[in-house]
């Protein structure tokens, strides 16, 4: 284990991204299993959530008695977005650190603006509206078709946004491929219909390149 490592200039933002099922979650552990053992400084966050707000907010968020409207699941994502922005994620950055995200705003564009319809102009002005301007220095779009995440997440006790219909998850998934195909620097397509295991390998690997060409 390299316990060397400087700090990152700028730190280094990851953020983890794709639709019910595709599997970011069950990869946090290994990406900062990964960051411990190369010896970077590595914290782990999520969205809905991170910050004090955002936490307080995602039951509410997720609790399908309140039947949110779009527009109340996005005032209420860039509330806890700006809190935790000003918490969690710029302070681990400052310091150097490889920050980890499971979602972020690519999410929100999936979600809110492909899946309920809300014009992607709308979620653009809010996120500027509340200063949130720094990109992810990388995002690993795992892709997975709609029925495969599905039956990925059948098992466990869904929450509001995992019963949504296979439709809006197709168009979730329309919106993230869009935005891969429009920012290739920035988001790496992951196939996650494969074994995880090569989904690992094929995430580490491409870390690796992207800390060394960050530093």
């Amino acid at each position: 284990m390299n316990t060397g490592m400087p700090p990152l200039a700028g730190g280094f933002f990851l953020t983890l991204e794709g639709i019910e099922g595709a599997g970011k979650s069950s990869a946090v552990p290994v990406l900062m299993e990964w960051c411990h053992q190369q010896g970077y400084a590595v914290e782990v966050t999520r969205e809905p959530g991170g910050g004090p707000l955002g936490e307080a907010l995602r039951p509410i968020f997720l609790d399908d008695r309140l039947q949110l409207g779009a527009d109340e699941e996005l005032l209420l994502l860039y509330a806890g977005r700006r809190n935790h922005w000003l918490t969690r994620i710029a302070p681990a950055l400052a310091a150097g650190k490889v920050l980890i995200s499971d979602r972020y705003e690519d999410s929100t564009y999936a979600y809110q603006g492909g899946g309920r319809g809300v014009p992607s102009a709308r979620i653009a002005e809010l996120a500027r509206w509340t200063g949130i301007t720094r990109q992810p220095d990388l995002t690993f779009w795992f892709d997975v078709p709609p029925e495969l995440g599905a039956a990925r997440i059948r098992a466990r006790h869904p929450d509001r946004m995992e019963r949504e219909d296979r439709e809006f998850f197709t168009r979730a998934r329309g919106v993230f491929a869009e935005r891969c195909a429009a920012e290739p620097q920035r988001i790496a397509r992951i196939d996650a219909t494969q074994p995880l295991a090569l989904v690992h390998d094929a995430l580490r690997a491409r870390l690796a390149v992207a800390l060394t060409c960050h530093r």
